[in-house]
């Protein structure tokens, strides 16, 4: 009965899977299954069941712009295949008031860009596009984050000053890739039109790195974040110095010829006075993302719990 039945128990229901025993404890072999806002779940039997869900997908920060007394409701949008016991889903999508708030919001930003391409409406985009660059983008090691910093420093520096395709594209590509700051604000207000640009990538790349550094301080456990102050105040120093060479001679510099050895050396130099660089490049991390990896936890955490229980009933 067990190996031919085409029902098994969801996760939430408490009855037996195996006898399949009652209807109502029943679900079809598609019943919906949880998962992280913007991911999705785990597949299921039919491999044309798709289901994602989410509680909120507007950040716990935007919360606090919204009065106590905020009338939030909530929604959810079902889009399913096919009908009774064949019914699979296909959206399953939750939400609420404050996020069509946060929507609405952003679709004015959005019509705002397309019809006027101007720099505040670019700006905002960019930060937008650099957070979420730095939060889904992820570093294990500190050798990994010095190679790539490495290699990016060679790659910028050639094509700035090796070629002229870099400097073109940049000034030529209509897209919120970058964060421009007007030269001639005072001049002209908000209307201005002579620009500095720095590339996403100048800030999304020292970005991750800073961000391992952060979990780096955590791993520690001194109720410190020393390492990630002092990367990130290497980045402030290094775009400054950009800035000012710029300024200087005139022409369009490698921002990461500056930030790469300022986010890197800073923070090492720390480690030798503090005699932590060994605990620095030999500190990993398993990606909390991977579902191989949490499985391999979840399995190493039960071994050991049956290996204490066995010691204890010796």
């Amino acid at each position: 009965m067990a190996a031919s039945c085409s029902w098994r128990c969801c996760p939430s229901s408490s009855a037996p899977c195996a006898p399949c025993a009652a209807p109502a404890a029943r679900m079809p072999r598609t019943c919906p299954r949880p998962s992280p806002a913007g991911t999705l779940p785990g597949s299921p039997s039919s491999p044309a069941a798709r289901s994602w869900g989410s509680t909120s997908f507007s950040n716990p920060f935007m919360n606090k712009f919204f009065p106590a007394n905020f009338p939030n409701r909530q929604y959810q949008l079902l889009f399913t295949q096919g009908s009774g016991e064949n019914k699979e889903e296909i959206i399953n999508y939750e939400f609420d008031t404050k996020d069509l708030v946060c929507l609405g919001l952003s679709s004015i930003v959005g019509v705002w860009y397309l019809l006027r391409k101007h720099w505040i409406a670019n700006n905002l985009f960019g930060l937008a596009f650099s957070l979420n660059g730095v939060e889904l983008l992820h570093l294990n090691n500190v050798s990994t984050g010095c190679i790539l910093l490495g290699g990016l420093f060679i790659y910028d520096v050639f094509w700035v000053f090796g070629t002229n395709v870099m400097v073109t594209v940049a000034k030529s590509f209509e897209a919120p890739i970058k964060l421009v700051f007007p030269q001639d604000l005072l001049e002209k207000g908000l209307e201005a039109d002579n620009f500095a640009m720095l590339g996403l990538g100048d800030i999304v790349i020292p970005g991750i790195f800073i961000a391992l550094l952060l979990r780096f301080d955590i791993s520690l456990k001194k109720n410190t974040h020393t390492y990630f102050y002092t990367s990130f105040a290497a980045y402030i120093f290094g775009l400054g110095l950009t800035i000012f060479i710029m300024h200087i001679f005139k022409h369009a510099q490698p921002a990461l010829l500056y930030l790469v050895p300022a986010c890197i050396g800073f923070p090492v130099l720390v480690a030798l006075a503090k005699g932590e660089v060994t605990e620095m490049f030999s500190y990993e991390e398993s990606n909390p993302k991977d579902p191989a990896a949490v499985t391999e936890s979840k399995e190493g955490t039960e071994a050991s719990t049956s290996k204490g229980l066995e010691k204890k009933e010796k």
